[in-house]
């Protein structure tokens, strides 16, 4: 059966591209332009999952949110929203959001955390404020990276590029992958910056550590996880 989503999105271009993404990989997807309709839609349908802007004409998608899960209703929400400063990160996910997505944003890794939501399920299901790998921590709050007890101090865009990293563990992410996750890009700019930010941040996380955990995969990206 074909999962149901429901897009609640007033920006008429970005729906029309995520709706015909989501409808490619075989989803129905019930599109509202407004917070109101939004939150009648998601109080009666039954959906698998919630795509929600966060700045909607008519009640904003805070408040949307806040409305759901007041009722007693725990759906998976993914908040989109232009504001991607670690507050409104923050705001989004304590108000009971599932997972934030900063715009602009990649069609591959919408659908990547889409589908992390829809196998967690959403029935009590608690937002993702933490990703581990090994002893390796990242604390998506208070922006911190530990491994063991070691703090490790990261620039903003080696943050992003590990938190991509450990949200793929112990798959091959491509540079073309990295390219749209981390940097934004839809086309490969020619240089070796992606390079240059693995080599900075194995630094900082391999040095000195008995166990590697990023891994080159000659002729096909790179890869975190505890096994060579």
């Amino acid at each position: 059966m074909a999962q149901k989503i429901l897009l609640i999105e007033d920006d008429r271009q970005t729906a029309g591209y995520i709706v015909k993404g989501l409808g490619e990989e075989g989803m129905t997807v019930d599109h509202a332009d407004n917070g109101r309709d939004g939150l009648f839609h998601a109080t009666d349908g039954g959906y698998d999952a919630i795509i929600l802007d966060r700045m909607l004409p008519g009640m904003d998608g805070m408040a949307v949110l806040g409305a759901l899960r007041a009722g007693g209703i725990h759906t998976p929400v993914l908040m989109l929203s232009a504001l991607g400063a670690v507050d409104d990160r923050v705001a989004g996910l304590t108000a009971g959001s599932d997972d934030y997505l900063a715009k602009p944003f990649a069609f591959a890794e919408l659908l990547a955390r889409l589908r992390l939501m829809l196998r967690r399920g959403g029935v009590g299901a608690q937002p993702t404020t933490s990703l581990a790998c090994g002893d390796l921590d990242m604390d998506l709050l208070s922006r911190k990276v530990k491994r063991g007890a070691r703090a490790i101090d990261l620039q903003p865009r080696e943050f992003r590029l590990l938190e991509y990293l450990l949200r793929h563990k112990e798959q091959v992410v491509t540079r073309t992958m990295l390219l749209e996750g981390v940097w934004d890009y839809h086309f490969d700019p020619g240089t070796n910056v992606i390079d240059v930010h693995v080599s900075r941040l194995r630094r900082k996380i391999d040095d000195g550590e008995a166990v590697p955990l990023i891994h080159t995969v000659r002729g096909a990206g790179y890869r975190l996880g505890t096994e060579g």
